[in-house]
């Protein structure tokens, strides 16, 4: 078993569409301090695949997200190591300019919130059509053409009126389908979904991640899922990357976290969701006590240690590093060898 700063190597002989290499993303406090909101992170996602990232608010999902977009506040924000390729060309090191022809055309991406994305003094028409005109030449006949094509294509009625619609027109599920739209309208190869159904009722939440899907398969593209949401995270991913105070703490194939969870704070995850078949009335769910730490309080040695019920003094002496016991299952533990977490979850 070895140290690993990343992904093993495989014998897929895809290359990665995106591939990070010990993100490090940083936000400066005052002129003396600067913390780094995400540490160290590391993983590939292949064409066609999706990718799940998950964890509790806190963890540094999202900073991830905005770090691969380029959408870091400028003034307190900052890559501060590591490498982002994107089909091999690295984005760490493009300038705005170059950044705004990646977002859109190559990278797409769906926010949590379409109230706080979309424009409220343009219409749902003019938006999408932006986009086209500005990374695809269109003219505005022909990019009002292609707007009202996509409404249909994620399934809003009468597209042809609703196009004229202004975001406080629409109801929530139709805001968000609007925003998929915006974000696939030029086809990107990757996109990136953070949290894109928390604020949907459980119905259209299962219309959004279906269209996804289909429109996965339709267009080829990869996905970036962010959320906490391991139901989700069972529908939609190929692959899990779970996150715990700014740094990954997991990353294998879907089937084996849900499984074989290796790290406490993964199976602790597991066990604070239903699993079908499972008699709740029997077990009470567990929550994990206490909250993600603060960056600026975080504990030595083991960041999950003060939450662990398996935490001893090598979990408190030194900080564990991500390890590779070689059949692509990574893990932050130093005593997961010594443990049978999925007996005690099975119990």
């Amino acid at each position: 078993m070895t140290p690993s700063s990343g992904p093993p190597e495989t014998t897929d002989n895809r290359t990665p569409l995106l591939r990070v290499r010990d993100l490090q993303t940083s936000f400066r406090l005052n002129r003396k301090i600067e913390i780094a909101a995400v540490d160290g992170v590391s993983f590939d996602i292949y064409p066609g695949e999706t990718l799940a990232i998950v964890g509790e608010s806190g963890s540094g999902k999202s900073v991830t997200s905005l770090s691969i977009m380029g959408l870091l506040p400028k003034d307190v924000g900052r890559i501060s190591q590591g490498s982002i390729q994107l089909d091999g060309r690295e984005l760490t090191t493009l300038s705005d300019a170059e950044m705004r022809q990646i977002r859109g055309r190559e990278i797409g991406m769906i926010f949590q919130e379409p109230m706080t994305s979309l424009n409220p003094v343009h219409t749902i028409g003019q938006q999408i059509a932006e986009v086209l005109i500005r990374h695809e030449g269109l003219s505005k006949s022909a990019a009002r053409s292609r707007s009202i094509e996509m409404l249909q294509l994620v399934g809003i009625p009468e597209p042809n009126k609703r196009i004229d619609s202004y975001p406080h027109e629409m109801s929530g599920g139709m805001r968000q389908r609007a925003m998929i739209a915006m974000a696939m309208a030029c086809k990107p190869r990757l996109l990136i979904a953070d949290e894109p159904t928390t604020a949907l009722d459980v119905t259209i939440q299962a219309q959004m991640l279906e269209l996804m899907k289909d429109l996965q398969d339709e267009l080829g593209m990869a996905i970036i899922f962010i959320t906490h949401d391991l139901g989700v995270v069972a529908e939609m991913a190929d692959r899990v990357v779970v996150m715990y105070a700014s740094q990954v703490v997991e990353t294998a194939d879907v089937h084996d976290i849900f499984a074989e969870p290796r790290m406490p704070y993964t199976a602790g995850l597991m066990n604070s969701i239903p699993r079908v078949g499972s008699s709740i009335n029997k077990k009470r769910l567990e929550a994990i006590p206490g909250t993600v730490p603060g960056i600026l309080d975080l504990p030595k040695g083991c960041r999950f240690h003060p939450r662990c019920s398996f935490a001893t003094n090598v979990c408190i002496s030194a900080p564990p590093v991500l390890q590779d016991p070689g059949d692509g299952h990574l893990i932050r533990c130093a005593r997961w060898k010594e443990l049978d977490l999925t007996k005690k979850e099975a119990s």
